[in-house]
């Protein structure tokens, strides 16, 4: 198995109140304390097929410019997704499915760009979407993985997990391999520094599922040796890099 990130933007930077202020409120941490952000989403190569987890954006987005004060500023432009893509040394042709983590345009914009791909996505974030047709796989969850209650197997080692909040049909893709537990979460933490933390960031469609999804993320990287795969923070390829396992 090959994973690789596909990497848009790197070098900007998130404060606290964004990252940690969904439950206690932003009042209660320091907009002055800032943590690194990126925007990077990946590949994975099974040997007989091609899987992207989440697309990223449009070629041509224009990211919100970097601003003083800002609780969120994504970094300066890597790449468009699909130049980005290309630098990975794949062809669109070759993707077979696509795991969407969640609605979100950094996570699903590009999906019609890979026509030969099936595309997996929980059933409510795909009415959100208003996505139909013979490409758009459904999530039908009904296994139990690890302390995950609802799972979906979808290639050889690979889970397509139930895990709302963030959005309501918010999902996280596991892949194993070598004995270590890929986990790529999209949005359940916005930085590994929340993860470390314990704290929910203020983006989220359902807080007490979103507590729910991180307590059960937490205790799954606990009790297995998990690269903890984030979207928005350099940590996210830099752990996938070094094969680092998330300690807690």
């Amino acid at each position: 198995m090959i994973i690789k990130a596909i990497r848009m933007f790197d070098g900007g930077f998130m404060n606290q109140q964004f990252a940690f202020g969904g439950e206690e409120g932003k009042d209660k941490f320091d907009e002055q304390i800032i943590y690194r952000s990126s925007l990077q989403n990946f590949l994975i190569e099974t040997g007989s097929e091609v899987i992207l987890v989440d697309t990223g954006f449009k070629t041509g987005y224009v990211a919100p410019a970097k601003k003083l004060g800002a609780p969120l500023f994504m970094g300066e432009k890597v790449a468009d997704y699909m130049d980005a893509f290309a630098a990975s040394g794949y062809k669109p042709e070759q993707v077979t499915k696509i795991l969407i983590t969640h609605k979100h345009p950094d996570h699903s914009d590009c999906i019609k760009e890979f026509h030969n791909a099936k595309v997996y996505i929980a059933p409510e974030d795909a009415d959100a979407m208003k996505l139909e047709g013979e490409k758009i796989v459904r999530a039908q969850y009904g296994k139990v993985y690890k302390n995950f209650p609802n799972a979906q197997q979808v290639a050889d080692g690979i889970w397509f997990i139930e895990a709302k909040g963030h959005t309501k049909g918010n999902s996280i893709i596991i892949a194993e391999n070598d004995g270590l537990y890929y986990m790529f979460h999209g949005d359940v933490t916005y930085c590994d520094a929340a993860l470390k933390a314990n704290k929910l960031s203020i983006v989220f469609e359902d807080k007490e599922a979103a507590r729910q999804t991180l307590d059960r993320v937490r205790q799954f990287i606990k009790d297995n040796p998990t690269v903890y795969l984030s979207t928005h923070c350099p940590e996210g390829y830099e752990n996938l890099e070094m094969k680092r396992i998330m300690k807690l």
